[in-house]
């Protein structure tokens, strides 16, 4: 299978560069370079994606490591990745996948349709993006999504969400749900440990909000003194309740040392619960702490009659008091979320597997 294909989204500059246009990163290339992802390059004069169909491996994980809480719970969904990333984060959790220049870590390949196929043979209720973001693999995470649909599977989103308007427009519209990731609320967080910005971050967020139907739910990554103070946390909060309602669930996951910050030390439990707390407060309905053992914090909670409706154990459901179109069996209030009868039963497994074309 031809791992290189030509893309669509870069314009011709009068100096003879070609600038890509899938991210606000906006790379300026001439002839043979590479952008910031490594993995678009300039080739005959023309941005093209050199890791279509293949992957740094394939994996059927649990839903809730996404992280997805929400999103038929309980089932099972093949994960996998490319290479490269279009930020440059100094705390990557998976560095040694989106930062990877070695092309020839990509072993596993697959086509759309052999990856559809597999996720079917396997029980897979959806496919994930991830371990390195698919806005940099966005032509063969689009006909991934295409293939699967046809199936009835499921597709899923974990990213970053730093992209332009027109390419956030056409991947969104192959998307059924996402986890993105809401590093920090300021944009200097952003410039100095991730090269990047806020704003189109924000962007993405408000457009899955209000132009989209794909479920979606944020991530933020504690550090240590970066971006874990209750000034910030209350800001973030509240914008999220404000600009995309109190219905989007938030994730508090725990840093722990890693890439080029490993002088900082983990995340204390206690600083996930504060935030979580903080959360909770400005109206977030669905706030969970991650990367913890935490049976509280991973739990959801009715918000009208506070009965546990999924009672969470790391990733194994322990209880469930929903109805099989997602309400509270106690008071009958809606859950939000993706539910489409009992949960699923797969568990804790991680079960690594071998798709070929």
């Amino acid at each position: 299978m031809e791992s290189i294909v030509p893309t669509k989204y870069w314009h011709k500059l009068d100096d003879g560069r070609i600038q890509c246009d899938l991210c606000p990163r906006f790379c300026r290339l001439r002839e043979g370079q590479r952008g910031m992802c490594f993995v678009r390059m300039c080739q005959s004069d023309r941005v093209v994606l050199t890791t279509y169909g293949r992957s740094s491996g394939f994996c059927v994980d649990p839903i809730e490591k996404k992280p997805l809480n929400h999103f038929h719970p309980g089932t099972p969904i093949l994960s996998f990745g490319t290479a490269g990333c279009n930020l440059a984060c100094k705390f990557c959790q998976n560095w040694d996948i989106s930062k990877s220049r070695e092309m020839d870590r990509l072993a596993d390949t697959a086509s759309p349709e052999g990856l559809a196929k597999a996720a079917a043979r396997l029980g897979c209720r959806s496919v994930a993006f991830t371990y390195n973001d698919p806005v940099i693999f966005h032509e063969y995470a689009i006909d991934v999504a295409q293939a699967c649909h046809e199936r009835g599977i499921k597709t899923v989103a974990v990213t970053a969400g730093y992209m332009c308007d027109e390419p956030r427009r056409e991947f969104y519209a192959h998307m059924d749900a996402a986890n993105v990731d809401l590093k920090a609320f300021t944009d200097e967080f952003y410039w100095q440990l991730a090269k990047g910005h806020l704003q189109p971050v924000l962007d993405t967020l408000v457009y899955l909000r209000h132009e989209t139907d794909a479920w979606f739910e944020l991530t933020t990554l504690l550090i240590p003194g970066k971006n874990d103070s209750d000034a910030e946390l209350d800001e973030m909060t509240r914008w999220v309740v404000e600009q995309l309602g109190p219905d989007v669930p938030m994730h508090f996951t725990a840093f722990h040392p890693d890439w080029k910050m490993t002088d900082v030390p983990p995340t204390p439990p206690a600083t996930l619960s504060r935030a979580r707390e903080i959360a909770l407060r400005n109206g977030v309905r669905y706030a969970y702490t991650g990367n913890v053992h935490d049976l509280e914090g991973g739990s959801t909670i009715c918000h009208n009659c506070g009965q546990t409706l999924i009672a969470r154990d790391w990733y194994i459901l322990e209880a469930w008091h929903l109805t099989d179109d997602g309400r509270c069996t106690k008071c009958g209030t809606p859950c939000a979320g993706v539910f489409d009868g009992p949960p699923g039963d797969w568990g804790a497994r991680r079960l690594p597997v071998r798709i070929g074309r």
